[in-house]
């Protein structure tokens, strides 16, 4: 008899928050200022203003500075993100607020969001922001690598960069660059931390 897989745990809860907070509240993280390649990775790309689909505690957020806004279907996250000054907002509130116009941001940047859905799922949740990104902005997509997509038991799907591409020309975007940071490919077998990055441009005039 074949037995029936256990179901993922959820990303929506307070404990998915919980742990997010843990794992970046460990000691050797903060002495050896783990976030400060990937801040310099996402600011050198010159987003302007960003919107974080998938902002979950607000580490990208914090990356990018000044006017961005997350949006998440967690509430403690976006909680958290508040407390520590971000502007961040579920999602239906922020469909209703006054960030959500036509081409109010330059960018959207979809961080470690994809692996955690299918590709259907994918392709409407980004979709469904691609809107409020101006014409000719830039989409960026963040996933993890194998050692990275096998160390969190959320992850439903792995997304290289053969799957991101995919994505983007499935939503009309135009790839303009795909590369493996901090590290080469190579090493994403064996560093959890090693990223698939895609940047992508929005068409229009």
């Amino acid at each position: 008899m074949q037995s029936t897989p256990a179901p993922r745990p959820a990303t929506d809860g307070a404990d998915y928050t919980e742990r997010l907070q843990r794992l970046g509240r460990r000691r050797w993280k903060r002495l050896l200022l783990t976030q400060a390649p990937f801040r310099w990775n996402i600011r050198r790309l010159n987003l302007g203003r960003t919107l974080d689909v998938g902002c979950g505690i607000g580490r990208n957020l914090a990356h990018l500075g000044g006017n961005s806004v997350g949006v998440d279907h967690n509430a403690t996250s976006i909680a958290a993100c508040r407390a520590n000054g971000f502007i961040a907002y579920p999602i239906e509130d922020f469909l209703a607020s006054e960030h959500a116009r036509a081409g109010g941001f330059d960018s959207l940047l979809a961080a470690h969001l994809l692996e955690h859905m299918s590709e259907p799922d994918a392709r409407d949740v980004v979709g469904r922001y691609l809107p409020y990104v101006r014409a000719r902005g830039r989409i960026v997509f963040i996933t993890p690598q194998e050692r990275g997509f096998a160390s969190d038991a959320t992850h439903v799907r792995f997304v290289g960069f053969a799957e991101a591409a995919e994505l983007a020309s499935a939503l009309g975007l135009t790839v303009e660059r795909q590369y493996s940071f901090p590290f080469p490919r190579a090493a994403g077998r064996i560093f959890t931390h090693n990223e698939f990055v895609t940047v992508a441009r929005k068409g229009g005039a």
